[in-house]
């Protein structure tokens, strides 16, 4: 069976920092691109950061370039993203996706809370 479980959201103050970490069991973590999307009330799904299976490649969203990096440790089968310079539209949920030509899984999400 197929997890993802994301952790390490929460509620911060604009300009601040998290890092949210991705856990996948069930699956040969090295032959997915892992990818970050979040999801704000009212609006699409949309990609914030994308990382290959070796990790050599990655991709951000204009919306957060300069600001959120992705990486992953295949070793631990999870993936992070660091957020610095948090803005208050930045509030989502968080989701981690795993992707393949062997399949396409998805976490539950961890709420993300941009406020003063």
């Amino acid at each position: 069976q197929v997890q993802l479980v994301e952790s390490g959201g929460g509620l911060v103050q604009p300009g601040g920092s998290l890092r949210l970490s991705c856990t996948a069991s069930g699956v040969i973590f090295s032959t997915y691109a892992m990818n970050w999307y979040r999801q704000a009330p009212g609006k699409e799904r949309e990609l914030v950061a994308l990382i290959s299976n070796t990790g050599s490649t990655t991709r951000y969203g204009d919306s957060v370039k300069g600001r959120f990096t992705i990486s992953r440790d295949n070793a631990k089968n999870t993936v992070y993203l660091q957020m610095n310079s948090l803005k208050p539209e930045d509030t989502a949920v968080y989701f981690c996706n795993a992707q393949s030509l062997f399949g396409n899984y998805w976490g539950q999400g961890t709420q993300v809370t941009v406020s003063s």
